[in-house]
């Protein structure tokens, strides 16, 4: 029986280039020249520190340019709130990878709702989709990227 798993997953490394990119991008930059902005990653977490809250803004959008160009979804950016102290701004951005069960139990209800004839069963932090024909399942991966979900989602262990 024809079968694939949905995931969400991130390259760390990819993201740590990303990061490394938009710190040095930040260094060149003549509006930051001077001032201490930087990027931090730890684990999934990407902390932006700055003077002032408007190079927040700047430094998320040079940090989604970067992301994107290393093959990173954006939508796995959440950004917190910021917090502003005197002479110092910082925001923390989780990076979401792996499928929580809110979601899984979103993305099992869309193909329910489809009434195209395929089983999906939550496991872990991916969804696996099963089916007697492949052109149901190819079915099901269109309705997923069509819907707006919030994750960005990876097809992947098709099994025929």
């Amino acid at each position: 029986m024809p079968s694939f798993d949905v995931v969400s997953e991130l390259d760390s490394h990819e993201l740590t280039n990303a990061v490394d990119q938009a710190n040095r991008e930040i260094e060149n930059r003549f509006d930051f020249r001077g001032t201490e902005a930087k990027f931090a990653l730890n684990e999934f977490m990407v902390s932006l520190e700055a003077p002032e809250e408007y190079q927040l803004k700047q430094m998320r959008e040079i940090l989604a340019q970067k992301l994107a160009k290393r093959g990173i979804d954006v939508d796995a950016m959440s950004p917190e709130d910021p917090e502003v102290a005197l002479n110092k701004a910082r925001q923390k951005i989780a990076m979401r990878h792996g499928v929580d069960k809110d979601n899984a139990r979103k993305i099992v209800k869309t193909i329910k709702e489809s009434k195209l004839k395929v089983q999906a069963a939550i496991q872990g932090d991916q969804v696996r989709v099963s089916g007697k024909k492949r052109d149901t399942l190819q079915d099901v991966i269109q309705l997923l990227k069509d819907s707006k979900l919030g994750l960005p989602l990876q097809f992947n262990n098709f099994r025929d």
